[in-house]
């Protein structure tokens, strides 16, 4: 600036033309040199923040290690426990808490999954903004604003970015919110599920945490430790006065409700320097029922924990077991099913005070959450993924109600109509059922349905789905009788047991004239037996065991089947490997036949006796009573035989054709009974009696 004042005015001229195209490059510099030092004031300014941010959060720790009795002013009230369906246990189920909705209700909406990111703003971009001056970011990141709570516009930010971005819907995949593997977790669970420590939170962390390295280690032990060693407080749930949600006194005593469980999990995941948040809410747990509207003060609390740059939600109180059916006793049950459960299953069960807490977008509304169906946690635990109807209230069409479930794997059901009843036709799919009920009165009835997986041992079924049935009329047409056992032909269930191409793949069979022939291919040589049974009439043994024939060649059986009457009748199928010589037949399969035909009136199959081998074939007479006085002519296989005559030798000789078959004529006169005979061999001189017939009265 010196040497610009000494020049002369002509001089000034000059150096002015020469050096003017240099004044934009000029401007940039001075820009560029603003831009860096506003940026190091910036950082600054974020250093200081984040600093006082992790001092705020150490006093909020040391608050919360120390609250005393806060917690026993808190709104959670009643604290739900979800009963077990399978008559002995009911889950710990603390009902939820409600929040006043003002969201509309979506409809089919999808559920998403929420995520919040990090946004940060490059720095070539910093350097390009030009005339902006200090302007202060909006951070997104989770641990800014706690639970989710911050100012309208950063709210609505957010939304914006998690709408369009970071939405995850359940892909079915996993039902988990993190993708983990469990097995990795089997040391540290044995590990922590065994710490038994008295004294501090802080003496109890430091050995729990002794093999937990990452913060998913971390949380997982003192989510084990807690479901193991924290005890539902029967007592305190009945009585506010002598339950506490302090977590020191939860630790002392070994008791709580799920205030207790929620507070104590918080604040050992906060002094590990987790980020943790205790939520309440509403809950469709113990004494839940459906329909049921959610009003008044929250009833349940839980807890969502900060990982990997996600919140993920747990429930330790439903996780760590059982009460009775009265919440008089408890009894430690683990299930996996509450630890990071993926939002779109948990909110099925938990309905957070404040909605954001959902972890979904879009969020449901109160109403939906009431209006949804719920899925015990056994329904994804047995590999299910979808029920049909999806409403809890349904109602039946023309007296029938039509249920099906579908997963991923082969599971086994039971239902019950009321608790008692089994009005039904239940078939196995591949990986599901299909269930047609038909209740028997008008009203409401509670339909309640059961499953297991198909290679479990326990006989035990567990509630996955419970509906509420209302039926307007009962359909008169099918008759169901009560020696019905469900599930109804052929499957793969069959399938396993040796039963391959059957005939008539549905369950029920409609025999017009009265009369059906249902066949199988057989896996394996299996010896057979059927039954018949109905609720029409009195069902004598002759009724149960000779009106169905069974014929057996090669691989391949037959059932030939005579119905005493029009009505609706349950055939069984009863089988056991051909080489046990004991009388232990085994449950195979059924079907349901029905016959509308009133003129139906067919008469027994001939006794078999058990000289007569399932490879024999009869061809005629089939009807077991033969009329008096009559020629009649008897055509049957009978192979490697020498005689077969009936009779007597020598009046009712039979001739072995060239297509194998043994034929001929007996008069019935003076006959009450007809017996078929056989010579096995020319050396042998007894004969064996292989079918009987009745001779009508003349």
């Amino acid at each position: 600036m010196a040497l610009h004042h000494r020049l002369k005015l002509w001089e000034k001229i000059l150096l002015g033309i020469f050096c003017f195209p240099l004044l934009p490059f000029y401007f940039c510099y001075l820009c560029c040199k603003g831009a860096e030092e506003e940026d190091k004031e910036g950082h600054q300014d974020e250093r200081n923040m984040e600093r006082g941010t992790m001092d705020q959060r150490q006093d909020n720790s040391e608050l919360q290690a120390g609250r005393g009795s806060e917690h026993k002013g808190r709104k959670v009230q009643n604290d739900s426990l979800v009963l077990h369906r399978n008559k002995v246990n009911a889950k710990i189920h603390h009902e939820a808490e409600t929040a006043s909705d003002t969201s509309q209700d979506i409809q089919g909406c999808q559920v998403s999954f929420d995520m919040q990111p990090k946004i940060t703003t490059p720095q070539f971009l910093k350097k390009l903004s030009f005339g902006k001056g200090k302007q202060k970011k909006s951070s997104l990141r989770g641990t800014d604003n706690k639970g989710f709570q911050g100012n309208e516009s950063t709210k609505k930010q957010d939304q914006k970015i998690l709408d369009s971005k970071y939405a995850y819907p359940w892909d079915q995949s996993s039902l988990k919110s993190l993708d983990i593997d469990l097995k990795k977790f089997e040391r540290l669970d044995a590990y922590a599920s065994r710490v038994d420590v008295t004294g501090s939170v802080e003496t109890l962390l430091e050995i729990l945490l002794k093999e937990a390295h990452t913060e998913l280690e971390k949380i997982r032990a003192i989510f084990i430790w807690i479901c193991h060693h924290i005890e539902y407080d029967v007592v305190g749930f009945h009585n506010k006065g002598a339950r506490s949600g302090d977590a020191k006194d939860v630790l002392q005593s070994r008791k709580g409700v799920c205030a207790g469980y929620a507070g104590l999990f918080q604040q050992m995941c906060r002094l590990t320097g987790i980020q943790c948040e205790e939520i309440s809410g509403y809950a469709k747990g113990y004494g839940y029922r459906i329909g049921k509207k959610f009003s008044g003060d929250p009833d349940h609390a839980w807890n969502a924990v900060h990982l990997k740059g996600r919140w993920h939600l747990l429930d330790s109180t439903w996780a760590a077991g059982n009460v009775d059916g009265n919440c008089a006793h408890f009894k430690f049950e683990f299930n996996e099913f509450y630890f990071l459960t993926h939002p779109a299953l948990f909110i099925e069960h938990h309905f957070p005070e404040d909605k954001d807490w959902q972890l979904l977008s879009p969020p449901l509304s109160l109403k939906q959450f009431e209006n949804n169906i719920r899925h015990e946690p056994a329904f994804y635990d047995v590999g299910l993924l979808t029920s049909y109807p999806e409403t809890p209230t349904v109602k039946t069409v023309n007296g029938k109600l039509v249920i099906s479930m579908k997963g991923r794997y082969p599971t086994l059901f039971m239902f019950t109509l009321n608790e008692t009843e089994r009005r039904g036709l239940m078939t196995l799919e591949k990986c599901g059922m299909k269930l047609e009920v038909y209740p028997q009165e008008t009203g409401t009835h509670r339909l309640q349905i059961f499953a297991k997986p198909f290679n479990c041992s326990s006989d035990q079924h567990a509630t996955v789905l419970e509906y509420v049935v209302e039926c307007s009329s009962v359909d008169k047409r099918l008759k169901i009788p009560k020696e019905l056992t469900n599930p109804v032909g052929p499957s793969w269930l069959t399938e396993q047991k040796g039963f391959l191409q059957p005939s008539h793949p549905d369950p029920i069979i409609h025999a017009d004239d009265g009369r059906v022939s249902v066949s199988f291919t057989l896996k394996e040589d299996l010896d057979l037996f059927a039954t018949l049974h109905t609720d029409e009439m009195t069902v004598t043994e002759d009724i149960k065991r000779k009106h169905i024939f069974t014929w057996q060649h090669e691989n391949r059986v037959l059932f030939k089947v005579q119905l005493p009457q029009a009505g609706t009748f349950v055939m069984n199928i009863y089988s056991k490997p051909e080489m046990d010589k004991g009388n232990s037949y085994s449950f195979a399969l059924n079907y349901l036949l029905s016959c509308t035909n009133t003129a139906v009136k067919w008469p027994v199959f001939p006794l078999k006796y058990t000289s007569w081998l399932r490879h024999y074939e009869l061809v005629e007479p089939t009807a077991g009573v033969l009329p008096a006085n009559r020629n009649v002519r008897f055509k049957l296989k009978v192979p490697g035989v020498n005689i077969v005559f009936v009779n007597d030798i020598k009046k009712g000789p039979l001739t072995l054709s060239d297509n194998g078959y043994w034929e001929g004529s007996f008069n019935t006169a003076g006959c009450k009974d007809v017996n078929i005979m056989v010579e096995e061999s020319p050396n042998r001189n007894y004969y064996m009696t292989l079918l009987n017939y009745q001779v009508e009265h003349p």
